[in-house]
């Protein structure tokens, strides 16, 4: 059994009545920074989730309160009153790239993701983070303590770990990314949502529907 399957079976299950909204807390890549509004993943994701056949699936609500630019620290000042404002069951974290961008330091961009998994589990919500990557220039040594902490973390804090969702398109960001090389482009859209659905899939179901 692999750790999201094991992650997935600690997860609360929420009543069947209850009308449950999944939040996006993230920067620029899930804001949809320079795209037509509709066409980001997250926009994607809520159109997915209503055409489902799955009553469980449908049911669920997507509130994106990404904010283009936005760090951990950042993100750690907004979420108390995101939180407060939308009560979501699920919180999907994705957040670090503007640290690592920025050449942040690491151990407080970890323990701003550390206190956001807190404060959302405080709120009765489930925290999942999403890993993050910076490019290769960064240097090896900064580039892999990086994405170190979102293996550790979810590991520490037993939070489930969705994939790298810019892999289907960073190897060819002529093709998928917006002239600025930092953004990728409608296109690669539905590829992002394509790379986090299968385990996102399985924690909005199991959040419903408890273990099978």
């Amino acid at each position: 059994m692999g750790t999201l399957s094991v992650l997935v079976l600690l997860l609360p299950t929420l009543a069947a009545s209850a009308a449950p909204t999944l939040m996006v807390f993230g920067d620029s890549l899930s804001a949809g920074y320079g795209l037509d509004p509709g066409s980001g993943w997250v926009a994607l994701l809520d159109t997915k989730l209503k055409a489902q056949s799955s009553p469980a699936l449908k049911s669920w609500s997507v509130v994106n309160v990404s904010v283009s630019g936005e760090t951990t620290a950042g993100g750690l000042s907004r979420l108390p009153a995101a939180l407060a404002q939308y009560h979501p069951q699920l919180v999907l974290l994705e957040l670090g790239g503007n640290d690592g961008l920025r050449g942040q330091p690491l151990p407080a961009m970890r323990a701003n993701l550390d206190k956001m998994i807190g404060l959302a589990r405080d709120a009765k919500a489930q925290p999942v983070l999403m890993e993050m990557r910076i490019p290769s220039n960064y240097g090896p040594v900064y580039g892999n303590q990086f994405t170190q902490i979102y293996g550790d973390l979810a590991k520490t804090a037993k939070v489930p770990l969705l994939p790298f969702f810019l892999a289907p398109v960073v190897s060819d960001r002529p093709r998928w990314f917006q002239d600025d090389g930092i953004h990728p482009n409608a296109a690669a859209q539905p590829l992002l949502l394509e790379q986090v659905w299968p385990q996102l899939q399985a924690l909005l179901a199991h959040a419903l529907n408890g273990p099978p």
